[in-house]
This record gives C-alpha cells, sequence and structure tokens, in this order.
C-alpha cells in the first residue's frame, strides 16, 4: 500500500505570521490538533500542534497574537505520497511522531498521515506495533 492511498488531501495549512490565536481557532473549526505552517506556495516551512500551543504559549505566559513562526517546529519528518506505507511506519516509529506530512517532489504539502490512518489501514500486529512505538517516551530521570 502507497501512503497516498490513506493520506488525507485536504490538508489545512497557515502561514507563518498568523497568529496562535488564528491557529488555535483553526484547529477548533476543523477539528484537528495539527497543522502545517506553509508559504504562499504551500511549502512546508513547519508545523505546530495543539501541545505546542499548550506548552510554548500558554504555559510560557505568551500573549494570543504571538506569531506561530515563533513558536513552531521547524523540524519536518515527512514521506512522499507514492512511498511505501512501511516507509510511513517505520519513520514515526524511529521519530515517536504521530502524524507525518506527505510532500511533493517541490516539498509542498499533498496530504497528512495520521497514527489513526496507520490504525485503520495497516495490517494489524504492524498497526500495533507502530503504535506501541510512537506512544514510547523517554524516561526521564528526576
Amino acid at each position: 500500500m502507497r501512503c497516498n492511498e490513506i493520506m488525507k488531501g485536504t490538508v489545512e495549512c497557515i502561514g507563518p505570521t498568523d497568529t496562535i490565536q488564528t491557529a488555535a481557532a483553526r484547529m477548533r473549526d476543523s477539528n484537528v490538533g495539527f497543522l502545517p505552517i506553509c508559504d504562499d506556495e504551500r511549502k512546508v516551512l513547519g508545523t505546530i500542534t495543539d501541545r505546542d500551543i499548550t506548552v510554548r504559549v500558554v504555559a510560557e505566559n505568551r500573549p494570543p497574537s504571538t506569531p506561530v513562526r515563533d513558536i513552531m517546529t521547524t523540524e519536518i519528518v515527512a514521506v512522499r505520497p507514492e512511498d511505501d506505507l512501511n516507509r510511513a511506519q517505520q519513520l514515526m516509529a524511529e521519530e515517536h511522531k504521530s502524524r507525518l506530512l506527505c510532500l511533493d517532489d517541490r516539498e509542498r504539502i499533498a496530504g497528512v498521515i495520521s497514527l489513526s490512518d496507520i490504525a485503520r489501514y495497516a495490517e494489524g500486529a504492524s498497526a500495533a506495533k507502530t503504535m506501541r512505538d510512537v506512544s514510547a517516551r523517554e524516561v526521564r530521570t528526576p
């Protein structure tokens, strides 16, 4: 199975100068917890999650007018739409990411694959292993 067979192809993006308040409202209205940050040509510059907003804005008492570029994650973990689904599962497990971007040849957003997509479409044991690996966290010592 290929990534383009299960990816969500309609992806809401937000611009780097949009505010955290705009991002949060867009997440609420779209019922998502993740947004790619894209330029005008839909090239991905980073990502923002609802957790990023909680940890990097609310917990640090930043104003809702903070631009998303100030708190976005710039590390991009992505596959190509034509990649095998096994590659997506491997990357999710290695990087502990519950969402992967699918980028075209020009680094523009083509889709998103979430852990719930893996659970829905991958084979049982394979999906379960990916879910375990993604959710494994480093053990912190006090």
